[in-house]
Parts: structure tokens; sequence; C-alpha cells
């Protein structure tokens, strides 16, 4: 077996379905690579307590057949696997846990339209691999050989997947337990303890993907009014035109159907943004905002402090900071900001995208579990979105893409240094810069916040053509 290149970007493995690293022999002999390092981890276990992996995924039309892919692979490897068929992400992350598996897969390319697919590894602890474990999995995979690369040891068409519906039910009781107290005198929640959510009308896009199946059963269940969009996955649509990534169509049907609020989610529903009854999108800023409010007036946020990551809205810093909240910043990705969550040891974290992880309720970003609790905070409020969210002032921001040929250190370039330098001069403490390179594409990103639009567009424009003059792509 010739030598691998990276398989793992910033969340997993994904590439379009066939082609590699998405294609029979790469996941084969990465699932091999991952049972033989279970098994060996549990040497001397006898076979029926051999290691334990849990594969479920999105709704995308090859995913099944990567499942597959897997459990042969696993089988070869010496681990057992259970598969929970279609669930979010998230969903697997709490199986792992629920279940003491000592791993799980998670076949989807969360919002990535088709024909993209991918693989996501959970550890025991219901969290994404570490970028270390994966080098480690990778170089496994080198030293195997061909030991794990033959894809026909076992044939992935006698691979049999029966979904374990049990543990999924157990997963949605976990939701909905997770909103005990909720409610409250004077709130439209208070009526029934079992039904927090009674007298709130949501609508819910489900973006064809691994929500589909069960956020409107959820909410239903909570007592809610559900109006239901894009939950009709047929193999080929997933997040084509809605969810998160599209928001638009869930931001006409909130206030054209008496909506009091609407959820988007993604393709793994990992992720939600909100949409209030006026059809105003508020992405994971606003939602951090709402419930680090809603946290801290419980007293359930201590220490008072919240993680966002470098892209988040400086607005968020300042409106937070007027309640006593803290914001710690750390790099872009949910592995980033749950590794912020730990050190800091705080609660609440998440991105602008709408990953939001609350440690208290799960591992890994979780978009349905979002959802039921904000909801849960306007029910009980018993006032509309946009009034909760009257303190929170987004500041004006700028980004820019910039396509490079290659990726030296920005401080390196000195053109770029000094624009830079430029920049933040001029913004003093009333903005700020952030400056990267994507870490999926071949791109530059700027990033400009500012109490004047006009002025940051300015500057993102000089900062942008500085960059295509030191790196930019022909």
């Amino acid at each position: 077996m010739s030598p691998l290149p990276r398989l793992f970007g910033t969340d997993g493995v994904r590439a379009p379905f066939g082609e590699p690293p998405l294609d029979r022999a790469t996941v084969t002999a990465l699932a091999a690579a991952l049972g033989r390092s279970l098994a060996e981890a549990a040497a001397g276990a006898a076979a029926e307590n051999s290691p334990e992996v849990v594969v479920g995924g999105d709704t995308r039309a090859s995913t099944p057949e990567i499942c597959r892919w897997v459990a042969t692979g696993l089988t070869v490897g010496g681990a057992r696997w259970r598969y929970v068929g279609v669930v979010p992400t998230p969903a697997v992350a709490w199986i792992v846990r629920d279940l003491g598996a000592a791993a799980g897969v998670a076949v989807s390319a969360s919002h990535n339209p088709l024909p993209d697919n991918g693989v996501k590894l959970i550890d025991a602890a219901g969290a994404k691999w570490e970028p270390a474990a994966e080098a480690a999995l990778e170089r496994r995979m080198e030293a195997d050989g061909d030991r794990g690369a033959d894809p026909n040891a076992i044939d992935p068409a006698d691979v049999v997947l029966a979904t374990d519906a049990a543990e999924v039910e157990r997963y949605l009781d976990h939701l909905a337990a997770g909103l005990a107290g909720h409610g409250g005198p004077g709130g439209r929640g208070g009526v029934d303890g079992d039904r927090p959510l009674a007298g709130l009308k949501v609508a819910l896009d489900a973006a064809h993907g691994a929500a589909s199946p069960y956020a409107a059963r959820l909410f239903r269940r909570l007592g809610a009014e559900v109006v239901a969009l894009c939950d009709a996955p047929d193999g080929r649509n997933i997040n084509h035109g809605c969810g998160s990534t599209h928001p638009e169509r869930l931001a006409a049907a909130v206030p054209a159907e008496g909506c009091d609020l609407g959820f988007a989610f993604d393709g793994d529903a990992d992720r939600c943004l909100l949409v209030d009854a006026l059809g105003q999108v508020r992405d994971g800023d606003a939602i951090l905002y709402l419930w680090a409010r809603a946290l801290a007036e419980a007293g359930e946020l201590e220490p008072p402090a919240v993680v966002a990551t470098s892209m988040s809205n400086l607005g968020l810093e300042r409106s937070l900071a007027e309640h006593g909240i803290r914001v710690v910043r750390c790099g872009v990705g949910d592995r980033e900001v749950v590794e912020a969550l730990r050190r800091e040891g705080l609660v609440l974290g998440g991105e602008q995208s709408g990953h939001i992880v609350n440690r208290k309720l799960s591992t890994t970003g979780d978009g349905m579990l979002t959802a039921v609790h904000l909801a849960a905070r306007v029910a009980a409020a018993g006032r509309p979105v946009g009034e909760l969210l009257a303190g929170f002032r987004r500041f004006p921001q700028v980004l820019r893409n910039v396509r490079v040929r290659s990726k030296p250190t920005l401080e390196s370039l000195p053109a770029v240094a000094a624009a830079s330098r430029r920049v933040e001069d001029e913004l003093g403490d009333a903005g700020r810069l952030v400056l990267r390179y994507s870490g999926t594409e071949p791109l530059a990103r700027v990033m400009i916040e500012g109490p004047e639009q006009e002025a940051i567009e300015r500057l993102a424009g000089e900062l942008a053509a500085a960059i295509e003059e030191e790196v930019g792509a022909a």
C-alpha cells in the first residue's frame, strides 16, 4: 500500500462519493485499521466483549453503502458494530456514551451538497477524534498495508444493516429530558411540565437531512405546534436550497405561517440557525447570547463566560460584557470550541455557523438540542425572540476570501504584514481584524469588524489586494 495522503480534514474525511479518499478500498482500510486499533486496546476480551463501534449517518443515497464499507472493515479488524440508521451526528456521539462503546462512525458530509459524503470518527467519550489520533490511524493504515486495504475480505453486499431503533429513541428521550425545569409562572411553558413548548408555533427546516424523521416529532412531543419544511429526503435533495446553508425558505415561512420562531438544521443536524417571528435570520452568535443570558439568569453559567471563535462578532463580546459575561476566543471549528470549553472549565460555547455546545448536556454540537432549549427559553419568557435579543448589537462585519496559490505564514509576507498594521492602527479598540487561511480550501480569509461599514469595506479591500499581490492565484 503506497504512503497515504492526509485523509482527515478539519471535520473528518470528506470527498465526492466513490472518489479517493471516499472510495471503497480506502474506507474499508480505514475501518479495518480502526477495528484493529480498538481490538488491540481491548486485548484479552472475549469475542462477545470485543470493542463495539456505533455506525450511523445522514440521508444521502451513498450513506448506506459507505456504512457497509465501514462495517466490513470493522469486522476484518476484529471489532463489532451496531448500526443506528439515519441519525444526526450528535446522536451517534450520545449513543456511544450510552452504550459504553469504544467508538462511533458518523457517515455524513454535514452541510455539503451532493455528491459529497464523509466519515467522522467519534471517540469513547463522545467527542470527535483529535488530529493526533487521526494521524496515528493513518500511520496504522500504512503499517497494516494490504491487510487493511483489501476490500474483498468480506463482500459488503452481504452486510445487513439492521437499525437499532431503541437506541435512537433513547437519544430522543435524552433531548426531551434535558428540558426538565423549564417553563415557570407567567411563561407559556409553565402550564405543563411535560409540554414546555406548549403555546409556541415553530417552523422547522430539516434540510432533507438527518433531522427529518425526528425534529417535528420531538417538538410536537414537547407541546409545540409545528410547521415542518424540507423533511422528505430522497437521497439526492439533502441541503439543496434549504436548511442552515439556505435559510431564506424558512425566513419566508415563519412570518407567512404566523410562527413564533423557526430553526434551520444542516444535513447531519449538528448545527442550527434561528429565525425570529419577523423572518430575520439569527446566527450562532445570537443563539449564544440568548442561551448564555438564560443560563446566567438561572445561576447555571459558572464561571460567567462562554467560548466563541475568532470569527464571532465583536458585538457578542460587548453585549455579553454588559451582563457580566466574558467571551473566551478560540480557533475556528467545533472541535476547537470543545477543547477551549474543557481547558477553561466553561459550560457553553459555539460558532456563528450554529454549532453550539453545552457541556452539561452534550459532547459536541447538537442542532436539535440547541433548538429545543432556545424554544423553551422563548416559551418560558413569554416574549418574542426579537425582544429577547434587543440587547444584542452586532458590529458591521466584512469577510473577503482571496484565492491563493500557496499558504506561507501571512506574517512573513511584507506587503500583507504592512497592510495588517495599517488596518489595526486605524481600527484601534473600536474594531477587530482576523486574518487566516481556510483549512479546507486554497483561500485566505480577511474578516474586519468596526463601527462604520464603509470604512471596514475599504480596509478589507486594501488587505485583500496585498494578499493577491503576494500569493494570489493566477
